[in-house]
């Protein structure tokens, strides 16, 4: 027991709760995932969940080292967003050009993006989103409270990006499977181009704010 509380602060359990109920929103991550998935199944899509994870990991880290004087700089925070929605529009457009060839199922094979590729794809997604960095401000400040310690926060950060990249793998796991592939195949330019479309009204209600 006393080993458990030096590991983890009393609020753990309502940090995990609240984690988890915001990771089962579904986000501009989710559909960006969700699209790639549907096509290129777990080989097509692993990059972006650890890209996705990584960058969650990486505002966790400056959650944790005292990031909290970045609110006193709302322009850098504009700055983000704005960029994400830009790069929502572009990734959702390219979902929305999808077409309905290749549907043979052992095509993904060959037209699958690389690793590095998808990696990066994740990892922008995640970063240009600063409301994930506000999220992971509020869990690991307001909600753990000033009594925390350095060893007590790097755990629930290190929870928190387990449950992320756990989560993300068992959704691309699921989409992968024979049976549902077989459903898919010959509708996943349809299931690509509804991602996009969601994407780009993530992008557009990014925008509208600043209008």
């Amino acid at each position: 027991m006393a080993l458990w509380q030096s590991l983890f602060p009393l609020a753990f359990p309502l940090l995990a709760i609240s984690h988890f109920v915001a990771l089962l929103s579904p986000g501009p991550d989710f559909f960006l995932l969700t699209g790639y998935a549907i096509r290129y199944r777990v080989a097509g899509s692993i990059g972006i969940v650890v890209g996705i994870a990584t960058g969650n990991a990486l505002y966790i880290l400056l959650a944790i080292v005292g990031w909290s004087e970045l609110r006193e700089m709302p322009n850098l925070f504009v700055a983000i967003e704005l960029a994400g929605a830009v790069y929502l529009l572009w990734i959702g457009s390219r979902l929305c050009r999808s077409q309905p060839d290749g549907m043979v199922l052992n095509a993904v094979t060959v037209q699958r993006p690389s690793v590095p590729a998808q990696f990066l794809l994740g990892l922008a997604s995640s970063l240009l989103n600063p409301k994930n960095a506000l999220f992971y401000l509020a869990l690991m400040t307001a909600l753990l409270g000033a009594d925390v310690t350095i060893l007590q926060q790097s755990m629930c950060g290190l929870w928190m990006v387990s449950v992320v990249f756990i989560w993300n793998l068992l959704v691309v796991s699921s989409i992968g499977l024979p049976a549902i592939q077989y459903h898919l195949k010959r509708r996943i330019y349809l299931f690509e181009r509804a991602a996009g479309i969601i994407l780009i009204c993530f992008s557009i209600a990014i925008l509208w704010q600043f209008i």
